[in-house]
């Protein structure tokens, strides 16, 4: 069978009422050499993932159903979704209108005139909510210190990769996935283009603080050794100082009659005990993870898959 021009892969989760508007109208976008649509259930806990079912079955335009088993999060979601993809190139994208419709033919356009593996995008004006902006905005600052990648680019979940990046991409079987780590550890072959944002149409962000804290540390952890870097010269930084606070608290007890008080040392043993066990907990938490991957935590587990459409088999 011949592969489509563009495969559009959407992770779903609790969008059963606007499911039905967001395929059709995805199904009339004008892309010359044929498109094809992957839902990736992620857990719904509204009927999406039945909803996804029967447009499926209904549909004259090619889609496919993963389901899966429970809540994995996005980007295990799109993880699951990539390897049903078949097009020669791969739009990710929301399922709340954020990413306009018209924006994904320019968006492919781009990254077929273009050449690159990848094309982020990046809006002239977000309409998230606010603390939602502020902790995109804290997340590619950290992309920026710990991940390879262009400074100042903004790491979008718009995005257009080619089949080569995606096949790539789903190589990786450890359950904490964070897509855009392993895109950098792929290519270097990214640009981008500024797209508009819609405001949502209906509901709210599935990202509470705690889903956006989880990726962070995916970032974190995952794909930098930088926190282990830093905690050592932290360490080195604070051995100095006791050094230096040493000698300073040894003069003074030769050369002056220095008051003994506690509250200095309780002050200073209360700040080097929190900088410890901060530390230790960042050990704990790498460790953590490797034992979970090493016992074989699942990234996702597909519950049932179903393709539909003129090109199903």
């Amino acid at each position: 069978m011949t592969a489509p021009a563009l495969s559009i892969v959407i992770p779903v989760f609790n969008s059963a009422r606007t499911l039905p508007a967001l395929v059709a109208q995805i199904a009339a976008l004008p892309i010359p050499g044929g498109h094809e649509l992957v839902l990736v259930n992620d857990g719904s806990r509204d009927d999406s993932g039945d909803v996804c079912w029967t447009l499926a079955g209904a549909s004259p335009f090619p889609i496919a159903v993963v389901d899966l088993s429970r809540n994995f999060g996005e980007h295990n979601a799109v993880m699951a979704g990539l390897p049903h993809a078949r097009g020669r190139h791969i739009i990710i994208m929301d399922d709340d209108f954020q990413h306009p419709l018209p924006e994904v033919v320019r968006l492919w356009s781009h990254a077929c005139a273009c050449g690159a593996d990848v094309v982020y995008t990046s809006f002239s004006r977000k309409r998230h909510s606010p603390w939602r902006t502020l902790g995109s905005r804290f997340c590619n600052f950290l992309a920026d210190r710990l991940l390879d990648k262009p400074p100042g680019l903004y790491l979008s979940s718009f995005k257009c990769l080619t089949n080569f990046t995606a096949h790539e991409i789903t190589a990786y079987r450890g359950p904490f996935p964070y897509l855009d780590g392993l895109i950098f550890q792929i290519t270097r072959r990214v640009e981008t283009i500024e797209i508009e944002h819609a405001p949502r149409l209906e509901g709210e962000s599935g990202y509470t603080l705690r889903k956006l804290i989880r990726l962070w540390l995916s970032m974190f952890i995952n794909f930098s050794i930088m926190p282990l870097r830093t905690a050592t010269v932290m360490g080195l930084a604070l051995a100095v100082l006791g050094l230096v606070a040493s000698v300073v608290v040894f003069v003074e007890a030769l050369l002056f009659a220095t008051p003994i008080g506690w509250g200095s040392l309780m002050a200073s043993l209360l700040v080097f005990s929190g900088i410890q066990l901060i530390m230790l907990g960042l050990m704990g938490e790498y460790l953590g993870r490797i034992c979970l991957t090493v016992n074989g935590r699942p990234q996702f587990v597909v519950r049932r898959m179903r393709r539909g459409g003129e090109a199903a088999p």
